[in-house]
């Protein structure tokens, strides 16, 4: 059928602009709930599952907002468009010749939107309607034949050839039915007389006028015409004009004059005086406008909107006291005015954004609509704010706000910006509304630690577990991109297994007592890494200086310690310890000898100081505080015992401080030869007991070999007697 056949033209038609970024279709009016439309996602081509993972929906944008969500949706399963409710052209664009509603398809991941059109083809559901259930009409009897009766034209809402009219009158041999031509293509239909009328034969007739449209099928509508003939009223009502324009701006206040319209009539008295009403109108006419029935001043009786509507054609008669008529057609063009600030519509918002989205990348997308026409509804936009964001024009009235540079989440995590548009209109008129644009974490920044280099100053003979120092690195990410954990990462040999660090706080710890005669100092590695994918990390070395403590007491390398222990008189088996031969001739200050110590420890730990603490005679003797030299404090006498024993006692400076102590042998004598006997003494001492060692060990020695010859005599005899046997 006809409506077939528009469907099918629609689906083609829809193909071929598809390839223009826009989609159009066509469908007839009265569709149900359900009918199909088109298939958008072919016609974009877009595969279904891409369609079912991205989303699609329908958006609004102009003065069919309203009508696109009520009327159509989009199947997200199928990419098929369907029709939501059941249409009506009549009720979505009135007596406008074309109807058609504008929208877009929003499709995600990534943005884009693409137009869709769908013209609403007229279908003749509406019946022609008079204004009047039945016309009276007064026609004297004097009215000679062919004059003309204008009847009311009757009102289809149809558009097209749905609402063009033809009329049918029944049948009377009194009167006929004429059509005159108006502006337009319409017809207006006049009752012709065909004879004189005699009211004392006949005073009224009945007749029946029929309106049929021209739609297949055909509707119809009628109305009853009452004739009653009197007497002499010879002049019908004339208009001055058959059609009366005027201009007028929108928003005029209520009562404002539009016009004036003039029907002269040349009788006299009653049969002259005209009156003036509205003919078959629609209700929308009648809301808007009012007519002073004897003046014939047209005046607004409501607001004229001309983004709803900015053209009315009405009609009009002026009647005279004796039912006589006339009609004229009056067309008001309503003129726009810049009433209307523009609409912004955000149809989008991808928030939050990857900080490392390219420049280009589309983050919102919206619809600027200004309803006013001209000058008054063509929209610039721009933004207002500091944000690397800029805003570029689309298709139609849409707009994409795109990256204008790189994002930094650590430098910004939010942007605020404002959309403004605004109008060519004199006064312009403007809107504006705020985005809010989120920038999320990526992996971008490593790890920083407060210092490229740290050191650490540890006590030795710590406890095992010791904290040594807590390092700290910083992530601007966020999350956990910016969750740090430690490790170490190499250092100086072995350092390894004398500290750890403690994975979350960073803290270093020791792993074993560190000794600092061991080890003064070490280095190792540590590594910082957050928890994003991949990972970043950055290293910082630490240096740990082991601090000494005062463990070690000073070690006598002269006179030995061996030597001190084999003293004159002790027991025997020790080497003898050494003696200094000073000649009785020495003076005080003569140099006997110098204790030499050492100490492993450090700084003041290490600082020696020495002693005299026993001597043969305490006052021969003395010990230089820093140097350790023995010298004599007096002249040597004769009196002074032949043999010396001093004893100094070597202290460090540390806390508390630590000693050790050497033991110095003197001999006083002039010379060699008389320090002898005094060393043969201490030699035959010596020997003997070197004689005594030496016969036990020849003894031991006999008796083995004894006990040896024995063993193998009775071997031998025992031998003997067994090769007799």
């Amino acid at each position: 059928g006809r409506r077939q056949r528009a469907l099918l033209c629609g689906v083609l038609l829809a193909v071929w602009e598809a390839a223009w970024g826009q989609l159009r279709y066509s469908v007839p009016e009265e569709m149900p709930k359900g009918s199909f439309v088109g298939d958008v996602a072919k016609d974009l081509g877009l595969q279904l599952p891409e369609l079912r993972d991205r989303g699609v929906r329908i958006i609004e944008r102009g003065r069919t907002q309203y009508f696109a969500l009520k009327y159509f949706t989009v199947n997200e399963e199928n990419g098929n468009l369907y029709v939501n409710e059941k249409l009506d052209r009549e009720e979505m664009c009135g007596a406008s010749p074309t109807c058609s509603v504008s929208f877009e398809v929003l499709v995600h991941n990534p943005l884009n939107i693409f137009h869709i059109e769908v013209a609403i083809e007229d279908v003749n559901d509406n019946s022609p309607v008079f204004r009047k259930a039945s016309l009276d009409l007064e026609i004297g009897e004097w009215t000679l034949p062919g004059a003309r009766f204008p009847l009311e034209m009757a009102r289809d809402v149809d558009v097209g050839r749905n609402s063009l009219l033809t009329y049918q009158l029944t049948s009377n041999p009194s009167f006929s039915l004429s059509m005159k031509e108006k502006p337009g293509g319409k017809k207006q239909p006049e009752l012709v007389l065909e004879r004189p009328l005699d009211r004392e034969k006949q005073s009224s007739f009945d007749l029946l006028l029929t309106a049929v449209d021209s739609g297949e099928p055909a509707r119809s509508g009628t109305v009853h015409v009452r004739i009653n003939v009197t007497d002499l009223n010879d002049n019908a009502p004339v208009f001055s004009k058959s059609v009366y324009e005027e201009r007028v701006a929108e928003n005029l206040p209520a009562g404002s004059l539009v016009l004036r319209v003039r029907a002269t009539d040349a009788d006299a008295g009653s049969n002259g005086r005209v009156s003036y009403a509205f003919g078959n109108v629609p209700d929308d006419v009648t809301s808007l406008f009012a007519i002073d029935s004897e003046s014939g001043e047209i005046r607004t009786a409501g607001p004229l909107d001309f983004e709803e509507k900015n053209k009315y054609v009405f009609g009009l008669e002026a009647t005279d006291g004796g039912g006589l008529t006339d009609h004229c057609e009056v067309q008001i063009d309503v003129t726009d005015e810049n009433d209307n600030a523009p609409e912004i519509t955000i149809l989008s918002l991808s928030s939050p954004v990857p900080e490392d989205a390219p420049a280009g990348t589309v983050v919102a997308l919206l619809n600027v609509n200004d309803p006013d026409s001209a000058e008054n509804g063509q929209v610039s936009c721009e933004l207002s704010g500091e944000a690397p964001l800029s805003i570029v024009a689309s298709s139609g009235s849409s707009y994409k706000v795109v990256t204008a540079s790189a994002l930094d989440r650590e430098q910004a995590s939010e942007h605020r910006v404002t959309v403004v548009a605004r109008d060519r209109g004199r006064p312009a008129l403007w809107s504006s509304t705020e985005l809010v644009l989120e920038v999320s974490d990526v992996n971008d920044n490593a790890p920083v630690f407060e210092e490229a280099a740290y050191s650490a100053y540890v006590w030795e003979n710590n406890a095992a577990g010791a904290l040594v120092l807590r390092v700290q690195a910083r992530d601007a990410d966020a999350g956990a991109n910016g969750r740090v954990s430690y490790w170490l990462a190499g250092g100086s040999a072995g350092a390894a297994a004398l500290v750890s660090v403690e994975a979350r706080s960073g803290a270093l710890y020791a792993q074993r007592s560190l000794d600092y005669e061991q080890c003064r100092e070490f280095a190792v590695a540590v590594r910082a890494q957050d928890g994003g994918a991949p990972a970043r990390s950055s290293t910082a070395t630490v240096r740990v200086f082991v601090l000494d403590r005062n463990d070690n007491a000073p070690r006598v390398l002269w006179p030995a310690a061996g030597a001190a222990a084999a003293a004159p008189g002790e027991a025997p088996g020790v080497v003898p310890a050494p003696f200094e031969v000073v000649p009785r001739s020495a003076e005080a200050g003569y140099l006997v000898g110098k204790v030499v110590a050492v100490d492993a420890d450090a700084g003041r730990n290490a600082w020696l100081s020495y002693e005299l603490v026993q001597a043969s005679e305490p006052a021969l003797f003395g010990v230089g505080l820093h140097s350790g030299e023995v010298r004599t404090a007096r002249a040597v006498s004769e009196r002074d015992a032949a043999k010396q024993r001093v004893v100094a006692v070597v202290k460090d400076h540390g806390q508390p401080a630590l000693s050790a102590t050497a033991t110095l042998h003197v001999v006083l004598a002039e010379s060699l030869q008389e320090a002898l006997p005094e060393l043969s003494e201490r030699a035959a001492g010596g020997e003997a007991a070197a004689a005594a060692a030496e016969l036990q060990f020849y003894l031991v020695l006999a008796l083995a070999l004894l006990s040896a010859l024995f063993v193998l005599s009775v071997a031998l005899a025992v031998l003997a007697r067994l090769r007799r046997a």
